[in-house]
């Protein structure tokens, strides 16, 4: 009942105001009119046009119009009727909001009477919305264990609508734990309440859903509804359980690291930080968590280290699972550790030898080695193989031990080098081997000569050929190895036309190549045979020879002579005379040549090689007969020059060149006419060519005598080097860098070094050869081989070890080598030779045999931590030993891989240790701590086993695996509750180890101590009281462990409890309500005031975050709140005028949703912050500049939004302006003109209008009109002068500007356009229009025609300037134009002139003429006038510079000096001509002189002047360019034959490393390049007889081969001994004596058995062979060519058996039984190149038996 009168009561007051409005009131003030809101668009609202008194027509003549106040027009006036209508929906919550009633100012101006009526408009509300929550969802978070009736705010509700349309109430969905409740407060926003009536369960239900629905009284009823998502928090109320008490797992031990083993899970059934589960490591030792990591996150245990099943089979651990707040649980990790097959078996070789004879008999032993497998059962039994194609085998000793002997007679030619591969294989599965390499050479013996290719060789050599010219190689192999293999060469002696041999020819004794020693002639001799000789370095040495035959070939070496014509004594080459009436094939000379050659070489032939009029002339290829071969013209030069070449017919084809010179005249006086025309020389550039080709020359001789000269210095470098090496003093102690000596820059190793060593078992002693050092590039003086010094010298050293001997042995073995075997050192004996030092140290290991020994099980006990060699045990004694016999023995500590812990003490006998002993790093945990080793007998090869136990000590105390322990425990945990500990570790066992826990007193806590199964102990902490974290929030305690030592030792760790908080505070406001006055102006953002509330809590619980509550939509947007600071600061800008006063509540809530509230108050100060606002309502742009004072210009309107001050408003304009302003009816202004104006003076007016109000500070705005004046023509163009003056330059360019003129106009657009023209006029006839023209636009003029100065000298004219006005203005001005002369005519030559046929004319000069004779005058004239047409001359150009003169003004040519002889007879002079314009111009004419005093002396000098123009010249250029060929061959003949010497010996060189005596196993750090050859630098070779029954070893050391050395006569008279014995003896106290052994001489010839020619007995008695290069050779070659074909049996040198073929050379007593037995262990000091015979005495030198330091053999390089 009551809405329905509700309803009736709003429709009688709709049509009230609708009566209302319809009212007027003649004269009334107000008019006011009520409509509803969200009318449609043109909804009538009142007549206005009724209510103002006039018709609806009269609307829009008197300009009725709405004037709004800056809002938007929400209404419109309709013209037809008169009515006020809405522009558009209007909106009262969007206008008015909350006030009641709203309404709507503005006012009505009537623009022809300037008056204002207001008019308002009150909106009336309707209910167009409903309630609307500030956000549609919300969610609430109430921890579980809350407080029934706790309330807790939900977002507000509110409608824009007023009075019964607005909220009135709200319902919540029905659900059994919670209530809306609205607090009783006045109208606007709502803010329920949620209240909690039931006790909420997490576990049970997380998530409760509710919907809230808000409802206001309109008609008909609105609503809106909000969800709420209450979600429970949960509280920690529960412990983290592991799914497994205890986790199994079996992993094998070859995991790789970091692959995961096993995952722990805990589960916690609260959520968020209260179920996070951290994993840790609990109650481990320091080992397993080096072992094992385990992820804190995902429980996920992975290993972090290798597993060894050998180091520990099984692992026990405790993993802790704990939730954040600190609840935790506990569960064990077994795992278990799978053996595999992870080991490889290892090889430790104990003695080898690296080199073994080929001898050798099958048994010998070669290395002794042990294997051994760190695995267990089948994966450690092990098993050795060898290949079974090799000639070896193994043989299984004691224990593990294997020998690897032969089983076969070895052979170095079949297989020099054995690459033996061990192989140990274990028998897991899958099964491991390992493989070592044992590389074994095989030594040589002499067994082969060497031998060449071919039977004999064929040479054929070019005569000339260049002295010491390579002209042939010869090679011969040998498929021995080193010194066997090292061939060296020589040529057998014979004589040519009773000259020796070798005069002729020579050979490299090492490379095999022959060098021309002459330059042979074909004329003196055509052939050449010789035999070369190839011998080896063996013992006793082997050769063979070949037969070589030279043939000469002849050479094309001479040159064409030329007979005729001859060369004139004068030099000249004379002229022949051709007249030009001959035909063609006219005889004009013939040229005459013989060839010194015969034969092809001297067969001639005969060409033109140049002319200088090609095609005239014509020569015969045989007869060399010159004739024309054309008829001669009148065009041809009198003088003609011609090339003849003469050819023969060698290879290469030798030539020679002659130079005719022809005169073409019929008679003299056509000489004499054609003088004239006859050119000079151009000296210039024959001079040119000349200066060219001497520059060529010098260079390429500089450069060939610079490549010469840096070639002589590097062999004199290299010559003196070596003298200097002779003369220097330095001995080779300690092999110094005297080992080295410069090649070409390169450092080459000289001397080498060699031994070989036979091992037998038949014997306790070993037999050594030691060859004397290799002096390869030595010059050894006559002295030094006549000292009989002992070979070698014995030295006993008891305990030295070599450092100068590697082996490959293992460590041990080479450290028990050192320490416990004799080792006895060979020193070479030094040899003083020029005072240079020679010597080298080599090692002998001596093994020797130990007595067995029987001896039982030792075991030994000592303490850990002892000193370095404390004593463990007598071990001679427990093995029935005395202490020498330790080393005599070889009694030495055999360990697997393991650090050796104890050594012997070879003094005492006694096992001590070698450092400290450790037992917990040894045996860990383990009781008895037990270390197993044995004991090698070498002799014997018995091993004993050693057990030493090691006891435990007191040495470590107990200790934490960490220092610092952190517990958290709630502060409402109930008292009684056990919290575990970290256990501490002691390494120590027994009594030693961990014994207690104590804890330091405290109130809160106590301790509990568990043990385990395994003994281990665990301490608990127990909570005695209650816990408050407000009071306390961290407990520090102190947890020591103690062991059970004498004295005990502990350890100690941090235990810091943590209280772990719960939310039992609320946050509190610092205020109760916060209170703030500011200015409307402050700028968006500014910081207001911030509130604060404290919570005593910590973490999430004491986390306070800030919001609004009981807010409007408006103020939200006005104003925000950090929701973490607190703080609350503008979001837009304030405005006074919109509201002085805003209420807040603003609520602090903590994480949980424990929650207070507080009270805000802002009030805003009124500023002046609105600046006033000005509407022009009407504005002219433009006026005339005739307008009369006082019309309207504008109208303008002024408003100020501010009140009081702030909004009076006043107006001003410039004074200085013809306007002013005159003030309308309300805030009306007008602005009118003051005065005339004038456009010339200012054509645009720019007016700022400036409002300004009465606020402090007063705040101003600013109009600018721009107003434009009208222009009236009433100014003429005017020029800047009245007249012009031009001054034009003749021969202008046609279309040229010359000026421009330009006029000014003040006036502005059509009445300020000028055109300009010309006014018209005559010149000599044509118009001023054809000479000059003007740009109407732009007043530019211009030339139509090129002036001439000549032509006329002025011009006048008239230019007019009009403008474009109505009616148009006119102005002008005179013109006057003048031309300037220019310097445009060159000078013209009158005399001489320039003949018609182009000749020049020929002017005679006397060759009597005095100084200043007047020879001729040049005469010219210039058309120009003043100073153009001066004119001066001077001589450009002679051809004999100082001869002549020319006036500088008169043009006279005259002599400068007297004529002499050698003055051409034609002289050529230019002379230029030069006037002063600027820039001059210039003329020039040549003249050609004829010296000569007569015409017959013009006739003499012809001939004489054609041969200085060509063939003088051209002699000397021929020469020239002969000498640049000749120097460039020779030079690049040089250079090719040093390349292809060096390239052949390179190539011989490959030949020799392809013949079969590679050099594989040789590394490449012995060689060093030597002239782009490899050289070989270090040899070693050594033999080792070792024998099983004697004491004694026996070395022998061969002496060098001196393969490339100059030896002097007395070399060879130095009776060295071949050998020396040298017994080694068991190691004594002191060294033995030094004793010098005979020497040994069996391997000397007998005079019988020395080779000779028909046994002959040449040479001396010494038993040396002759030293004579060629003797020498030849015998070698011979001797083997012998022995090679008596081993195939194909001997063509005679002899019955046995004799190798040499009976029929050298005589019947000479048979093999004559030669030394090679095989014996017996070695030749020095080679067959370096032996002296009695010739070398007589002749008291020595010859070379090769290239020095230069070369070594192919032999050699291949080492």
């Amino acid at each position: 009942m009551a809405a329905l009168q509700r309803r009736r009561h709003y429709s009688v007051l709709v049509l009230l105001f609708m009566l209302l409005g319809t009212l007027w009131e003649a004269g009334a003030g107000q008019i006011h009119y009520s409509i509803p809101e969200e009318l449609d668009k043109v909804s009538f609202v009142g007549n206005i046009a009724k209510d103002l008194g006039l018709q609806p027509r009269e609307l829009a003549e008197r300009g009725v119009r709405i004037v709004p106040r800056g809002r938007t027009q929400l209404f419109a006036l309709n013209p037809r009727s008169g009515s006020l209508v809405t522009a558009g929906r209007i909106d009262r919550e969007e206008l008015c909001a909350q006030s009641e009633p709203c309404l709507v100012s503005f006012n009505i101006l009537v623009e022809d009477k300037l008056n204002l009526y207001p008019v308002e408009v009150e909106i009336v509300d309707i209910n167009d919305n409903a309630p609307r929550f500030v956000r549609e969802e919300l969610e609430v978070k109430i921890i579980e264990n809350a407080a029934l009736s706790s309330r807790f705010p939900l977002m507000e509700v509110y409608d824009p609508d007023v009075g019964v349309n607005s909220l009135q109430g709200l319902k919540l969905s029905g659900n059994s734990h919670f209530s809306v409740d609205v607090p009783s407060e006045a109208d606007g926003p709502k803010y329920p309440e949620l209240v909690l009536e039931r006790a909420l369960d997490r576990e049970r239900e997380a998530i409760h859903r509710l919907v809230l629905t808000a409802m206001d009284g309109g008609d008909p009823v609105r609503s809106g509804v909000a969800r709420i998502l209450v979600t429970v928090l949960d509280a920690n109320d529960n412990a983290p359980v592991f799914t497994q008490s205890v986790y199994r797992v079996s992993v094998p031990e070859n995991l790789p690291v970091g692959t995961p083993v096993l995952s722990v899970t805990a589960r916690d059934q609260d959520e968020g930080a209260h179920a996070e589960v951290t994993y840790s490591f609990v109650r481990i030792t320091e080992k397993i968590s080096k072992t094992f990591c385990l992820n804190v996150l995902t429980g996920e245990i992975s290993t972090s280290a290798n597993l060894d099943y050998e180091g520990s089979s099984f692992y026990e651990l405790d993993v802790e699972a704990r939730d954040r707040p600190g609840l935790q649980d506990r569960a064990k990790v077994l795992i278990s550790i799978l053996d595999v097959n992870d080991n490889v078996p290892e090889v430790v070789v104990t003695s080898g030898s690296r080199s073994v004879a080929e001898s050798t008999l099958p048994g010998t032993v070669i290395v002794l080695f042990q294997v051994y497998d760190r695995d267990s059962g089948l994966n450690g039994l092990v098993t050795c193989s060898i290949s079974r194609s090799l000639p070896f085998e193994l043989e299984k000793s004691v224990d593990n031990y294997y020998r690897l002997v032969t089983n076969t007679v070895l052979d170095r030619e079949q297989v020099s080098l054995y690459n033996i591969t061990v192989t140990a294989t274990d028998k897991g599965m899958p099964s491991l081997s390992t493989e070592m390499l044992i590389s074994l050479n095989v030594a040589d013996i002499n067994d082969n000569p060497p031998a060449f290719p071919h039977t004999s060789y064929s040479v054929y050599i070019p005569e000339n050929n260049p002295r010491g010219a390579s002209i042939f190689s010869v090679t011969a192999n040998d498929p021995d190895s080193h010194e066997n293999a090292q061939v060296t060469y020589s040529l057998a002696e014979d004589t040519i036309q009773g000259v020796p041999l070798s005069s002729y020819i020579s050979i490299n004794s090492d490379t095999g190549v022959l060098y021309a020693l002459h330059s042979f002639d074909y004329e003196q001799f055509r052939d050449l045979q010789l035999r070369v000789i190839a011998s080896d370095s063996g013992d006793p040495p082997l050769s063979s020879n070949v037969s070589l035959s030279i043939f000469v070939l002849d050479q094309n070496d001479n040159t064409p002579e030329i007979l005729y014509p001859a060369l004139p004594t004068d030099g000249s080459t004379g002229v022949e005379l051709a007249p030009r009436s001959a035909e063609p094939g006219y005889l004009v000379t013939k040229v005459v040549a013989v060839d010194r050659d015969s034969g092809q070489n001297a067969w001639l032939s005969y060409r033109l090689l140049k002319a200088s009029e090609p095609g005239l002339f014509a020569v015969g290829l045989h007869t060399g007969e010159v004739r024309t071969a054309r008829t001669l013209l009148d065009r041809d030069a009198l003088k003609q020059s011609l090339v003849v070449a003469v050819q023969d017919h060698g290879q290469p084809p030798l030539s020679a060149t002659v130079t005719l010179t022809i005169a073409v005249a019929d008679s003299i006086p056509d000489v004499l006419a054609d003088l004239g025309s006859l050119e000079v020389p151009h000296a210039s550039d024959a001079s040119g060519l000349t200066l060219y080709l001497v520059v060529a020359v010098a260079a390429v001789s500089c450069v060939f005598l610079a490549f010469v000269i840096v070639l002589l210095a590097l062999r004199l470098r290299r010559w003196h080097t070596s003298r200097v090496l002779r003369a220097s003093g330095g001995g080779l102690a300690g092999v110094p860098a005297s080992h080295f000596v410069g090649v070409d820059g390169v450092r080459a190793f000289l001397q080498t070094y060699s031994h070989e060593a036979w091992l037998t078992a038949d014997s306790r002693g070993s037999h050594v050869i030691f060859p004397q050092p290799n002096y390869a590039d030595t010059l050894i003086s006559q002295e030094s081989c006549e000292k009989s010094e002992p070979l070698l010298i014995q030295e006993d050293f008891c305990k030295e070890q070599d450092s100068l001997v590697q082996t490959d042995w293992h460590p041990e073995t080479q450290q028990e080598i050192g320490q416990c075997l004799n080792i006895s050192r060979t020193r070479m004996a030094t040899r003083e030779r020029g005072g240079d030092y020679r010597g080298f140290i080599l090692l002998s290991i001596l093994l020797g045999t130990q007595r067995e020994v029987s001896a039982g099980h030792i075991l030994y006990s000592i303490p850990e931590e002892t000193d370095t060699g404390s004593f463990v045990g007598n071990i001679a004694k427990d093995l029935g030993l005395e202490p020498w016999e330790l080393e005599e023995r070889g009694v030495r500590i055999v360990s697997r891989g393991r650090t050796q812990l104890f050594a012997l003490n070879p003094r005492s006998g006694s096992l001590v240790t070698a450092g400290r002993i450790d037992r917990e790093e040894l045996c860990a945990q383990s009781v008895r701590c037990l270390v197993n080793f044995n004991i090698l007998m070498e002799d014997k090869m018995n091993l004993y086993p050693i057990e030493v136990e090691i006891m435990d000590v007191n040495d470590n105390a107990p200790k934490f695996l960490t220092e610092e322990m952190n517990v958290k425990i709630m502060e409402n945990t109930a008292p009684g509750v056990r919290f575990p500990l970290n256990e501490a570790r002691d390494p120590d066992v027994g009594t030693n180890s961990l014994q207690s826990y104590n804890l330091n007193p405290n109130r809160y806590f106590s301790l509990v101590v568990q043990t385990g199964e395994d003994g281990t102990k665990y301490p608990e902490l127990v909570l005695e009281r209650v816990l408050d974290r407000e009071e306390v929030t961290a407990h520090h305690l102190l947890l020591t462990a103690s062991d059970g030592g004498d004295p005990p030792r502990s350890g100690t760790a941090r235990v810091q409890v943590t209280v772990v908080d719960v939310n039992d505070h609320a946050p509190v406001f610092s205020l109760a309500q916060y209170q703030v006055t500011v200015p409307e102006n402050v700028p968006v953002g500014t910081r207001l005031l911030t509130v604060n509330a404290i919570d005593l809590d910590e973490g999430v619980n004491g986390e306070v975050t800030y919001s609004f509550r009981k807010i409007t939509p408006k103020i939200l947007q006005i104003f925000q709140l950090n929701s973490h600071t607190g703080e609350l600061s503008t979001f837009d800008g304030l405005d006074y005028e919109d509201s002085g006063y805003y209420e807040m509540e603003v609520q602090a809530q903590d994480g949980p949703g424990r929650m207070t509230r507080a009270k805000v108050l802002i009030t805003i100060l009124d500023v002046n912050d609105n600046a006033p606002e000005m509407t022009v309502t009407s504005v002219s742009s433009s006026v005339p500049e005739d307008t009369p004072p006082g019309t309207v210009i504008a109208l303008f309107y002024l408003q100020d939004r501010d009140s009081g001050k702030n909004g009076q408003v006043t107006c001003t304009i410039s004074e200085n302006l013809p306007f002013k302003l005159e003030r309308s009816i309300d805030n009306y202004y007008r602005l009118v003109t003051a005065k005339n104006l004038d456009r010339e003076k200012f054509s645009v007016y720019n007016i700022t209008l400036k409002a300004t109000d009465g606020g402090s500070p007063p705040l101003s705005t600013e109009t600018h009109i721009s107003m434009n004046v009208a222009d009236t023509n009433d100014n003429p163009p005017a020029f800047p002068h009245s007249s012009y003056s031009i001054f034009v330059p003749e021969n202008n360019p046609r279309g040229t500007s010359i000026f421009s003129v330009t006029a000014r106009d003040p006036d502005s657009n059509e009445n300020a356009r000028v055109t300009y023209s010309v006014s018209e006029d005559t010149l000599q006839g044509p118009s001023v229009s054809s000479y000059v023209s003007i740009n109407s636009n732009t007043g530019v003029l211009y030339a139509l025609h090129s002036f001439d100065y000549e032509q006329f000298h002025d011009l006048q004219l008239r230019v007019t300037a009009s403008d474009s006005g109505d009616p148009p203005l006119s102005s002008n001005v005179s013109l006057s134009i003048f031309v300037l002369d220019q310097n445009d005519n060159i000078p013209k030559i009158l005399y001489p002139a320039l003949p018609t046929d182009g000749s020049t004319g020929v002017e005679l000069a006397p060759r009597s003429a005095e100084p200043g004779y007047l020879v001729t005058k040049v005469v010219a004239v210039d058309r120009d006038s003043g100073q153009n047409a001066w004119l001066s001359y001077r001589l450009l150009k002679a051809s004999e510079p100082g001869l002549f003169a020319v006036g500088l003004h008169t043009g006279e040519v005259r002599t400068a000096r007297a004529l002499l002889d050698r003055d051409a007879l034609k002289q050529s002079l230019v002379v230029a001509v030069q006037d002063h314009g600027q820039p001059p111009l210039s003329a020039t004419v040549t003249l050609t002189v004829a010296v000569a005093d007569s015409i017959p002396d013009v006739l003499a000098d012809l001939g004489s002047l054609e041969r200085s123009a060509d063939s003088g010249d051209s002699g000397l250029t021929l020469y020239l360019v002969m000498a640049v060929a000749v120097v460039s061959c020779v030079f690049l003949a040089f250079v090719v034959v040093l390349l292809a010497l060096r390239l052949r010996r390179w190539h011989t060189s490959r030949l020799l490393q392809a013949s079969g005596g590679g050099l594989e196993g040789v590394p490449a750090s012995h060689f060093v390049g030597v002239d782009g050859v490899r050289a070989f630098l270090q040899t070693y070779s050594h033999e080792v007889s070792l024998t099983a029954d004697s004491r004694r070893s026996q070395v022998i050391f061969p002496q060098p081969n001196y393969a490339d050395t100059l030896i002097s006569q007395e070399s060879c008279e130095n009776k060295d001994p071949l050998l020396t014995s040298i017994e080694f003896h068991e190691c004594k106290d002191k060294t033995q004596s030094i004793q010098q052994a005979p020497p040994n001489t069996d391997w000397r010839f007998s005079q019988a058995q020395r080779p000779g020619t028909s046994g002959s007995q040449n040479g001396d008695e010494t038993g040396t062979w002759p030293n004579n290069q060629f003797d020498t050779e030849m015998l070698q070659a011979m001797i083997l060519a012998s022995a090679s074909e008596a081993a195939d049996g194909s001997s063509t040198l005679g002899g019955g058996a046995g004799t190798m073929g040499l009976s029929a050379r050298y005589g019947p007593q000479f048979t093999l039984q004559h030669v030394p037995d090679y095989r014996q262990n017996v070695y030749i000091p020095g080679s067959n190149a370096t032996l002296t015979n009695a010739a070398g005495k007589r002749d008291g030198k020595a010859l070379a038996g090769g290239n020095g330091n230069k070369k070594k053999s192919g032999k050699k390089e291949k080492k």
